[in-house]
């Protein structure tokens, strides 16, 4: 069994200075915060006697910590929203740094809740990258995940199953005011079964049995509840007529194949498709942690031809394949591509053993691609 050997999520705040952590259920908040950061005050709405004391007073807060020296971690924030302004006020008059961790912040906005005014920053944790473990088999985490429970556990399906009937249909459907159940938990099972294709609210509402409003709206909870998100489509074209429809991916490969109940295989479809979700989610963990504004994008003509994904302002342009040799037609893309205008880097990540050059393009095994992308040596 694998093991987690370190974190790359790093928030190093100054005197005075606070921050929002977001992030799902089990990618390991807590576990950072006290293990990691090594915070020694933590105050925990989990544990339902501080739920409610602060819920009955959130001036409580003030009144114990308003002589506090050090950080002040607040756990699952969101459960107690007023404790934000008595948050706000003790960062003005006292200096006091806090570090306010949640699930979401789809509750806080919705409330109206003090979001600090750009008194905080903003950090999201998400799934564990496979450079973060040891003992990591890409075939086994198609069907684990990359949560951490998930992952370390001896029986992966049942915890998942678990989180899905638990967090996903129930909590999430319970914030998000959902009142059909059945139709959400039906929406979940589409949702990943169309992850990494093409968004067509109208096709998901038919198999949802929902209108397409309200299928947007469940795509925006699960993307503010980061549980999912939208990838972009290219936009500056120079002379081609683009597709502009977004993909969605859900936030963990595991997840997403327990839903659709898929178990991907080396050499099926299903696993190339479990091979670019998963490259993505490495992809959104270096942006989160090191790149926040490096953009992530796909290229794809109205003729069909697409480019798995562009990096910054095509910087990079990355072809996933999984597969363990590329073949001279899987490289075509990157001509269209280059019709389009210049592109600094071409890469197609694969399951070949050796990294190797064809023209101006860069083959390389998945192991290598991640070894450069979390070494800086790509952007």
């Amino acid at each position: 069994m694998g093991k987690i050997v370190r974190r790359f999520l790093d928030i190093r705040l100054p005197p005075g200075k606070s921050a929002f952590l977001w992030g799902p259920r089990k990618v390991g908040k807590t576990f950072w915060v006290r293990e990691i950061l090594g915070a020694e005050t933590v105050i925990d709405l989990l544990k339902t006697d501080l739920f409610a004391e602060f819920a009955a007073r959130p001036a409580l807060l003030r009144e114990r910590y308003e002589s506090h020296k050090g950080l002040i971690v607040i756990d699952e924030v969101q459960k107690v929203p007023a404790l934000l302004d008595e948050v706000h006020w003790l960062i003005e008059n006292r200096g006091l740094s806090f570090l306010l961790t949640g699930s979401s912040a789809r509750k806080l906005r919705r409330g109206h809740a003090n979001l600090l005014g750009g008194r905080a920053w903003r950090r999201t944790m998400l799934p564990l990258s496979a450079l973060e473990v040891s003992g990591f088999e890409l075939e086994a985490a198609m069907t684990t995940g990359m949560l951490p429970p998930h992952f370390l556990s001896p029986s992966p399906l049942e915890d998942l199953r678990a989180y899905v009937a638990d967090y996903l249909k129930e909590e999430i459907a319970a914030e998000a005011l959902v009142r059909d159940i059945p139709a959400f938990s039906e929406f979940l099972r589409v949702a990943a079964l169309t992850s990494s294709e093409l968004l067509n609210y109208t096709n998901v509402a038919r198999e949802t049995g929902v209108s397409p409003k309200v299928v947007r709206t469940y795509f925006d909870i699960l993307e503010e509840t980061h549980l999912g998100s939208r990838v972009p489509p290219w936009r500056k074209s120079r002379s081609r007529r683009m597709i502009l429809a977004e993909k969605f991916y859900l936030f963990d490969v595991g997840v997403a194949n327990f839903l659709a109940k898929r178990q991907p295989r080396l050499g099926s479809s299903e696993f190339g498709k479990s091979f670019e979700h998963f490259i993505l989610m490495e992809l959104k963990a270096f942006q989160s942690y090191r790149e926040p504004d490096m953009p992530i994008s796909f290229w794809r003509s109205a003729g069909g031809v697409e480019m798995d994904f562009l990096l910054g302002d095509k910087d990079v342009a990355l072809e996933v394949k999984g597969s363990p040799r590329v073949h001279d037609v899987d490289l075509r893309p990157f001509s269209a591509l280059l019709e389009d205008g210049p592109v600094r880097r071409k890469l197609v990540v694969s399951l070949e053993r050796q990294p190797r050059r064809v023209g101006g393009v860069e083959i390389l095994p998945w192991q290598v691609f991640l070894e450069r992308l979390w070494g800086g040596d790509l952007l």
